[in-house]
C-alpha cells in the first residue's frame, strides 16, 4: 500500500529514545517499530543513530569507547497528523519497556 497523501501544516513529531540493543521478540526493537510504522500507513520514519548519550540510569553511552559501543543512543523520529499517531503509541507502547517518548508540535512547510 502505497501512501500517497501529504503532510499539511500542522502535524505532531513523535519521538522514541531507545538502546541499539534493546529487542523485541528476535529483532532490533528500532526495526521491529519502523516496520511497525509502515504497516499502520503512516507517512515516514527516520533512525538516528547517536554518537553519545546517557539515560534515566545514567548508562554512559560513546562511540568512543570501544566496550560500551554496542548500545549507543537510538532515535525514532515520526511526523504525522495527530489522531494516527495516539493510535499508533497505542500499539507501540507495549513494544517499548525501557525508553523515552515524547511528542510535540510541529508545523510541516512542505511535504511533497
Amino acid at each position: 500500500m502505497e501512501n500517497k497523501k501529504t503532510l499539511k501544516n500542522k502535524a505532531k513529531l513523535l519521538k522514541i529514545y531507545i538502546g541499539e540493543s534493546d529487542r523485541y521478540k528476535a529483532e532490533n526493537l528500532y526495526r521491529a517499530i519502523v516496520k511497525k510504522a509502515k504497516e499502520f500507513g503512516l507517512s515516514g520514519a527516520t533512525v538516528l543513530r547517536g554518537i553519545e548519550g546517557f539515560g534515566l540510569h545514567s548508562d554512559y553511552r560513546s562511540s568512543l569507547i570501544e566496550v560500551l559501543s554496542a548500545d549507543l543512543p537510538i532515535v525514532i523520529e515520526i511526523i504525522e497528523e495527530e489522531e494516527k499517531i495516539k493510535k499508533f503509541l497505542k500499539k507501540i507502547s507495549p513494544m517499548i519497556n525501557q525508553g523515552l517518548i515524547v511528542m510535540c508540535d510541529v508545523e510541516v512547510i512542505k511535504h511533497v
